[in-house]
């Protein structure tokens, strides 16, 4: 089968289209012949080699999939009514840009009806991260206000979508070019972090403080981001962008930099400003599977009756996921990119 391999740690450039083995079945797991992957910046990071828990080359990336289940193995523990030719996503560790993957049953989801595999592909990882921090972890209410950091992007575009699903009032921060984008999906204040200082935004606009950011870049923004919350807010991260510079190279030197740069917080000052630090990292809730099912199963009904719709950004055949690496890399995109798997 055909997979795109990344033979060493650097550029867009190091993926290659290698013929391998079909996966082997272990005990308790299916397989699912891809149709379409969905490409995040976790992704990038597993390039580079900075990603938490990345193999050693050569290997396969890819943590989101949609296609047809194609064979299970005995002692399966996933969904028992689940069919072989049936339509799911898929969250895989590891290994999703390739024409077939082994993933444990437990994370195979069935699709619901009208959704295209595209459409399935950019929902798991961005709208389950947006869903768990917002109302797992974070236990937004109607009227709440949240800042979401890179809003035009695939986490950024489901939690805009969730806000408005919920009531909640959104800020934004996306670059000038995004701007009428984020109006467009419905950012109720949109901010361009190229001319305008996020925090000093969001205290004009409300005094006190709102309830939430979501964080996905760390550095000096961890510290800008604390400065926006009022009484019982919470600060979430779930990325760690500024370690990726816009080469796309591993670069150690940017990432300690980044690290030494994101403030470090006494419990003592978290009890005396009321304030919460959330860190999601879904690929590290392997045990939890069956919350993130119930939590996919509320995001497939959303989109049944409307409330949600993912925006795909752009397609790339599976052959030029270095191509979508480097769009990404270069602030391109809007919304979601996918992988097409033919």
């Amino acid at each position: 089968m055909r997979a795109m391999v990344i033979g060493r740690y650097g550029p867009p450039e190091v993926f290659e289209v290698r013929e391998s083995p079909e996966p082997t079945l272990k005990p308790g797991e299916a397989v699912v012949r891809v149709h379409a992957v969905g490409v995040g910046f976790a992704d990038l990071m597993q390039r580079m080699g900075i990603y938490p828990d990345t193999p050693k080359p050569p290997f396969v990336p890819g943590l989101e999939v949609a296609g047809v289940l194609e064979r299970v193995s005995a002692g399966s523990r996933g969904d028992k009514s689940l069919q072989v030719g049936e339509r799911v996503a898929a969250l895989p560790k590891f290994s999703g840009y390739a024409e077939r993957v082994a993933v444990p049953a437990e994370r195979i989801f069935r699709l619901p009806a009208g959704i295209s595999f595209e459409e399935a592909a950019a929902i798991p990882l961005n709208y389950l991260t947006a869903y768990h921090i917002m109302f797992v972890m974070g236990n937004l209410q109607p009227g709440d206000h949240l800042l979401v950091h890179g809003v035009a992007g695939g986490v950024g575009g489901a939690a805009v979508q969730l806000a408005k699903a919920h009531n909640l009032k959104v800020f934004g921060t996306a670059s000038s070019a995004k701007q009428e984008f984020l109006r467009q999906i419905g950012v109720d204040y949109p901010i361009d972090y190229t001319r305008e200082d996020f925090a000093d935004v969001v205290r004009r606009t409300v005094p006190g403080g709102i309830e939430m950011v979501m964080d996905p870049i760390g550095g000096k923004s961890f510290t800008k981001s604390y400065r926006c919350l009022g009484p019982m807010g919470r600060l979430v991260i779930f990325g760690f962008s500024a370690a990726a510079g816009p080469d796309g190279k591993r670069n150690l030197w940017r990432a300690a930099k980044a690290y030494l740069a994101t403030r470090r917080y006494h419990p003592l000052k978290l009890m005396s400003d009321n304030i919460a630090i959330i860190g999601v990292h879904l690929g590290h809730l392997e045990t939890r599977s069956a919350i993130l099912g119930k939590e996919l199963d509320e995001l497939f009904r959303l989109y049944s009756v409307g409330k949600i719709k993912p925006v795909i950004g752009k397609t790339f055949p599976l052959e030029e996921a270095a191509a979508a690496h480097r769009y990404i890399h270069n602030s391109q995109h809007v919304g979601k990119v996918v992988l097409r798997v033919a």
